[in-house]
């Protein structure tokens, strides 16, 4: 315990004190693949709660983590057979699919797109959490917006308090390669942000859909 929160361990016990703290309605931080993540309840509250916290931006969607491929029905309307395909190789994983989300999840979520990025982390811990609080969180990285992300859970709780007073620990997460982002939309597979999944692996991924699928790049600055 910290007087700037309280940082669990990732045990079972530290799971499940994480999970009541966000079906309570407050903010956690906990480890992702790469980084620290901020997590929420995927709903209007959770997401402004996440937007005060770090100071971001509202017309910025924010993602959503799944605790297993299955869950993806419960924040989507559509789930194309190249998106199942991607999901298949590297999840859990490396690879946010943008998808049209469920006429359910709010527009503090999805900032209006009518669609929602939707992740299976490959970090155990935080798979075990989103698990225990229904299947699928928001989670964003737990950082005040512009500034780095804390590597460490207790230097994640210092950096955004006091609207945060929860953490897992995981460890010393000293960052690496983003996820890569891409849009499955109809027979276009659009690769919106390069990260630890290259292009050529997308297309491994999809060569027996290829026939159906094109592939562009839009890469944001």
């Amino acid at each position: 315990m910290s007087d700037r929160g309280i940082v669990y361990n990732a045990s079972g016990g530290g799971i499940a004190a994480v999970a009541r703290a966000i079906l309570a309605g407050e903010l956690a931080v906990i480890p992702t693949d790469t980084v620290y993540g901020l997590a929420a309840t995927a709903t209007s509250e959770g997401a402004r709660k996440l937007f005060t916290a770090k100071g971001r931006p509202e017309n910025r969607a924010i993602p959503v983590l799944l605790s297993e491929t299955e869950a993806v029905s419960q924040v989507v309307s559509e789930w194309p057979e190249a998106a199942q395909a991607l999901a298949s190789q590297f999840w859990p994983g490396a690879l946010t699919i943008v998808v049209p989300a469920s006429p359910g999840l709010p527009d503090e979520i999805t900032a209006g797109s009518g669609t929602v990025g939707v992740r299976v982390p490959a970090n155990a811990a935080a798979r075990a959490v989103i698990a225990a609080t229904g299947g699928y969180l928001a989670v964003t990285s737990a950082n005040r917006s512009g500034q780095p992300t804390p590597t460490t859970a207790l230097a994640a709780l210092a950096a955004l308090a006091p609207a945060v007073r929860v953490a897992l620990d995981g460890g010393n997460l000293a960052g690496g390669v983003p996820s890569t982002v891409v849009a499955v939309e109809q027979s276009r597979l659009r690769v919106l942000r390069l990260g630890a999944i290259s292009p050529a692996d997308l297309l491994a991924a999809l060569q027996r859909l290829l026939s159906a699928i094109h592939i562009t790049f839009q890469v944001n600055d």
